[in-house]
Order: structure tokens, then sequence, then C-alpha cells
């Protein structure tokens, strides 16, 4: 549950490191990998500074197909004004898809970390954005020709329009000033994923109600096509928060023109409870990723 490392190279004063291996289509690897390592170093408080990269490369890919990648790595650091601090690109045959691993830089003062040995019991859930968010684009992608023929670009134009809301660090050092005690963004298995991630970390027992869980239409009708669980789809670009009140803290979101809710709190017990009507279950170890399956189809 913890998205960095730390490092005080002098009292008062600590460097924050955050790393992320992303793969997928190029016309969004380069952006995507930058705004999941910022947001990772956003929701432990840090301010991103800037990255270093290592690109391992199909035999396959063009050119020009890199300078794309390059130009979306250069683009999102810019909007947050990061630095590309170095890196290392390799043409492998021993990937299948073009692969980037990020290596993300923040600095913050030492009192002002957030870490998920800070959240205690009683504490408000709050979850930023949708889930399946980051997958959504993802799939969209990967498959924007047959959806093409599934769907009418009334209905595809929003899903494309979302790619903007992986953009979460303003959000983040928003919740940051309002006190609240961790965050997490939601990457890979999705939100059950990082419910289970925080609780175990934490050491605290959550209880979550399913239904307030914010998702998407346009998420849904993708889901259930390709048979896809929402709730195990990665989704970079939404955050857990935790919080002593959660309801003000949403509705300073909400008077921002922010998607958020609060889903539940965080419980004596160790227990992980998850609330769907009458139904009542207990959260299982993370399972693998949704969008594995996109590329197992291939």
């Amino acid at each position: 549950g913890q998205d960095c490392a730390v490092f005080e190279p002098k009292e008062g004063d600590v460097l924050v490191f955050s790393t992320d291996p992303i793969t997928g289509t190029v016309k969004d690897i380069g952006s995507h990998s930058v705004h999941i390592t910022a947001n990772d170093l956003a929701a432990s408080g840090a301010e991103p500074i800037g990255i270093m990269l290592t690109m391992l490369l199909t035999p396959e890919t063009r050119e020009e197909e890199l300078k794309e990648m390059m130009r979306g790595v250069e683009s999102a650091c810019s909007q947050l004004n990061m630095e590309v601090m170095g890196g290392h690109t390799e043409i492998t045959d021993v990937v299948k898809h073009p692969l980037i691993s990020v290596t993300g830089v923040g600095t913050i003062k030492k009192e002002e970390m957030l870490v998920t040995s800070s959240v205690k019991p009683g504490q408000d859930i709050v979850l930023l954005k949708w889930i399946a968010l980051e997958g959504t684009l993802r799939v969209m992608r990967e498959k924007e020709e047959e959806l093409s023929r599934r769907f009418i670009p009334a209905f595809l134009n929003p899903i494309r329009q979302m790619e903007g809301e992986l953009f979460s660090v303003d959000e983040l050092q928003t919740a940051k000033k309002a006190g609240v005690s961790a965050m997490h963004q939601i990457t890979e298995g999705g939100i059950l994923a990082a419910l289970w991630e925080m609780a175990e970390s934490s050491g605290v027992g959550i209880e979550v109600d399913l239904k307030k869980m914010a998702i998407r239409q346009e998420t849904v009708e993708i889901c259930e096509y390709f048979h896809l669980n929402p709730y195990q789809l990665t989704s970079a670009g939404s955050v857990l928060i935790f919080a002593e009140d959660g309801e003000k803290l949403v509705e300073k979101f909400q008077k921002e023109g922010r998607q958020a809710v609060v889903l539940g709190r965080t419980t004596v017990d160790t227990a992980r409870v998850i609330l769907g009507g009458e139904e009542k279950r207990y959260l299982d170890r993370p399972a693998p990723d949704e969008l594995l399956k996109m590329y197992e189809s291939k």
C-alpha cells in the first residue's frame, strides 16, 4: 500500500522515489507512465520533480513510434513541471509489447510525509474519481477498431475525453492541505486490490459499500462487452483517501467540479468487509488485473 520509498539525505528534508512499469499502446504509454508515477509521488504528499525512464521496445517498433512515446512523456512532464532526468532505450525481443519503467523523484519536508501507518480506525474512506478509469482508456486504445464497430461515436468520444482525468496531482495536493491521513492511487488489480493493500499495510479493518463506488456508464458497457470485472481493473488517476471528515473533503472536491464519494470507514478489527445491498462478503487477496486479458487475447 505504500507507493513510495523515502530517503533522508539531511535532517528534515527527504527525497521520495516511486517506480512503475507501464505497458500499452504507443498512443498512450508515454503520457500514462508519467501521470501514474507523478500521482504516486503526490499521494505520499511529495512534490514531483523529475523522472528517469527505461524503455524496452519490440524489434517491430518504428522510430516514429519511439518519437510519439517521447512526445507523450515530454508533454506530461511539461504539464507537471517535471524534468526528464535521463534514462535508457533498448530494442529487445524479450518483450511482446512496449514497456516503460519509470522512476519518479519528489521532495517533501519529513513531517509532511503521508504514510499508511497514519491510518487509524474510525476514519472515512473517500474515492476520488471513478473505478476502472485508466483501464477503460487502455481497453479503448487496445480495441478501438472493434469498439468502433460496436458503439456509435457519441458513446466513444466521452471516453477519449477521460484522458485528462489521469492527472490527479492537483487534487492530491488539495487533499494534503485539507489534512488527510493517507492516500493510495488505484493501480493494478483495481479498487479491490487497493482496498486490500491499504488494510494490510495499515493494520486496520475496512467496511465499504460496493454500490457507492462511482463508475462511468461507458466503463460498465465496455467491461460487459469484453467480460471484464471493473472492480479488478487498473484505475490510475483514481485515488483512495483516508480522512477524519470524509464528507467535508468530498464537499470540497465537488465545489471544484471533481467526482468524489465516501465509500465507508476503517474499523478497529482487521476484517475487510464489502457490502452490496443485503449481501456481505470479505475481500480476498488481490487477483491479477483484468487488463491482462486484453494482451492474452492477442
